[in-house]
């Protein structure tokens, strides 16, 4: 029996900006096999979209707690959505306002 894919977004606040922290988790989310995107968020946060079987998203979101060496999060926020399956790979996105 194969497992359960599923999709989550998250929003990461503390200092996660100009810390290589979108960059990090393309690189974490591409090692462990998971498809969406990542993007600064004009309040100082940033949000990304994972979608992949369950546990490789839930190692992603793990490390989303810590981020890269630099990062320090302070609090990270998720949300459960309906798997979509149409992102062929994981991007940076240019940043969103809030």
């Amino acid at each position: 029996m194969s497992e359960q894919m599923v999709r989550v977004r998250v929003q990461i606040f503390g200092k996660v900006q100009g810390v290589f922290y979108r960059l990090s988790t393309q690189e974490t989310a591409q090692a462990a096999g998971v498809k969406g995107w990542v993007r600064n968020v004009s309040d100082g946060s940033v949000e990304a979209v994972f979608e992949g079987n369950q546990t490789a998203v839930a190692r992603v979101l793990q490390w989303c707690h810590d981020g890269p060496g630099q990062a320090r999060v302070e609090r990270v926020v998720t949300q459960n959505e309906p798997y979509s399956n149409r992102h062929d790979g994981f991007t940076v996105r240019t940043s969103s306002s809030a």
